[in-house]
């Protein structure tokens, strides 16, 4: 008998279990989802130099055609002398640009919505793959949030790096060279100097400016949440008139956005300003040498040119270095809560021998399941489950009945391994289901939850659920066994009829019939029975119950009770208290024992099925 001493610790879904990765560290596990698209990366990077090197080359041009014209004074004589072949070129140079610059963005787009999609579908089904426990702590709101933001992060950042930083880096390295090489070098220590000045200055004021924006991000989802969990819960917000109550909550919220947003305009004017007056002063350094040295002829007219057109080429993109360094940096951090999310452990994991759980086929063969002094606690201050022993033989029904809170769900949700156990194990036909792979063993298990929820879509999607493949007419059948095809077929759409978010068109009971429809229609060899007919009517409650019973022949099943008259043909009952099973046996026996259930028995009769051990 295997035993624990500690309960696994909850984590808050919305944070990250481990410090935000570095930029380096980030981009490292990023570059794997690019490299996949190898050749389209190489074949961009090549375009990308190519715009470049057209963008340089349109200054020099312009310069030789300055200086073409600066001899002549009158028009005719200037349309004589400008060689038509300098035209064309600077023509050419700049039709160059934009095209080297398309076929890249062309072509890299395939790598960059390959990678988004590939980011995004590793995060849905690692989501699918996480437990229970992440899913009922989890803000729905929220975490869809951060993941739009880092799917989203991954355009903005290949966007600006690749678009923006490395094509300005190419760029800055090529007009320095030429400066250096055909003028003096102080040409390009002007221009280097003002470009580490800016630089550095744009990237403290956007570190420092960080901090606000993230706190609005954080403030923004926060704000999300509080709105969708409202929306998610609105019969609940109009059962207790509290309209009025969400929208203040919801406007201190939005308040506090407004502040932080306020916040962050303030420090971008800031930044503005400053990169304003270092391009200004390094423009006025590099025009007051250019001009100098046209006065004293060591410089054409057209040099000037070229040297302004140099400077404005360098700071147009520059003037966006704090836009760009800024949404990198958020880029990156929204990357890394979703990086981060992908990398939250599984706290329920197949272990790496697990096997599947291989059934013989047909009804006469059903597993037996067993439960083996099994401890289980979803915090380890409050203990559920103590020392639970029972075993459900292949092919029969044992039920669970006991007080609110007594254990009797988790039961059911240990089974289907939403959780692992902490002391004891369960077997199914002998196998320990820990040693069994998730997949197989769920495969082989049907269960009516207690609370249905349905998918927004149409009742036979939601029906055919329970075996996608499943033709119309099984469908249809299904519902005839869960006696809701009558209902089905007098609705204006039929089984085409929408249900609404989680089903909330339908009543409890037409949403329970739905779910026991479904879970025919898997027809598993395990059956889990969670208060399966709590919100039906009595008649309907009658009618279901032999349907079920008719399917449970065969199968092996554990039945949640509510109430007791429905499981009274049960081959086994078993009594829950505080998380111990207190009697057991058939309902004749229980009832000559005289001991709870017989009390329970004897208040829901006395009640007309009232009961208080739901």
């Amino acid at each position: 008998m295997r035993r624990f001493a500690h309960a696994p610790v909850p984590e808050n879904p919305n944070s990250g279990t481990n410090s935000p990765r570095s930029d380096r560290d980030t981009l490292a596990r990023l570059w794997p989802y690019l490299w996949a698209y190898k050749g389209r990366v190489v074949l961009a990077l090549a375009f990308m130099i190519g715009a470049k090197v057209a963008n340089v080359g349109v200054p020099l041009l312009l310069k030789n055609l300055v200086d073409k014209l600066a001899p002549h004074p009158s028009a005719a004589q200037v349309m004589l002398a400008v060689p038509v072949g300098l035209l064309v070129a600077y023509g050419l140079l700049r039709l160059s640009t934009s095209l080297f610059t398309e076929l890249r963005e062309l072509v890299f787009a395939k790598a960059t919505e390959g990678a988004a999609r590939s980011i995004s579908l590793q995060v849905f089904s690692h989501l699918h793959a996480l437990s229970l426990r992440f899913h009922l702590e989890r803000q729905t709101g929220g975490m869809t949030r951060d993941i739009e933001r880092g799917t989203r992060a991954v355009h903005s950042l290949i966007s600006y790096s690749l678009y923006s930083i490395v094509p300005t880096l190419i760029e800055v390295t090529l007009v320095l060279t030429l400066l250096g090489t055909k003028f003096d070098m102080m040409f390009a220590w002007i221009t280097l100097a003002a470009l580490v000045v800016y630089i550095a200055f744009t990237v403290t004021v956007t570190q420092w400016r960080t901090r606000f924006r993230r706190e609005m991000n954080e403030l923004d989802s926060k704000a999300h949440s509080r709105a969708i969990d409202s929306l998610l819960n609105y019969e609940t917000v109009k059962y207790f008139n509290n309209e009025d109550f969400e929208t203040r909550r919801y406007d201190e919220a939005l308040e506090r956005l407004r502040q932080a947003g306020v916040k962050t305009q303030q420090t971008l004017s800031l930044l503005n300003t400053g990169q304003q007056t270092i391009i200004a002063i390094g423009l006025i350094a590099m025009l007051w040498r250019a001009t100098d040295g046209v006065v004293e002829g060591r410089m054409t007219v057209g040099d000037l040119v070229m040297v302004n057109a140099f400077m404005i080429q360098l700071y147009i993109p520059l003037n966006f270095l704090g836009v760009i360094y800024r949404e990198i940096k958020q880029a990156l951090t929204d990357l890394d809560k979703m990086f981060t999310l992908m990398e939250r452990d599984r706290e329920v994991a197949d272990a790496p021998d697990a096997k599947p759980l291989l059934l013989k086929d047909g009804p006469h063969h059903p597993p037996s399941v067993r439960f083996d002094h099994v401890e289980f606690a979803y915090d380890p201050a409050r203990p559920i489950l103590h020392d639970v022993s029972f075993e459900i033989p292949a092919g029969q029904t044992v039920a669970v009945v006991g007080p609110s809170g007594s254990g009797k769900s988790t039961l059911a949700r240990l089974l289907y391994r939403f959780y692992d156990v902490q002391g004891g194990r369960i077997t199914v036909n002998g196998h320990d289901i820990q040693h069994l792979t998730q997949d197989s063993l769920r495969r082989n298990i049907g269960i009516v939850p207690q609370d249905t929820v349905l998918f927004n879509d149409t009742v036979a999607y939601n029906i055919a659920y329970g075996r996608p493949e499943a033709t119309h007419d099984e469908v249809i059948a299904a519902a005839q066994s869960a006696r809701i095809h009558e209902f089905i077929s007098h609705t204006p759409k039929g089984y085409d009829t929408m249900v609404g978010e989680r089903g909330l068109k339908l009543s409890g009971g037409e949403k329970q019939r739905v779910a026991i429809a479904r879970t025919l229609l898997k027809n598993p060899p395990i059956l889990v029975f969670d208060e399966a007919t709590s919100a039906l009517d009595s008649a309907n409650e009658r009618a279901i119950q032999a349907e079920l019973s008719a399917v449970a022949q065969g199968k092996t099943v554990l039945v949640i009770a509510h109430r007791l008259s429905t499981i009274v043909h049960a081959h086994e009952i078993l009594v829950m208290e505080h998380g111990r099973i207190v009697e057991r046996g058939t309902h004749p026996a229980l009832m000559i024992a005289n001991g709870q259930y017989a009390q329970m028995w004897r208040l829901q009769q006395a009640g007309g099925e009232h009961t208080t051990a739901g």
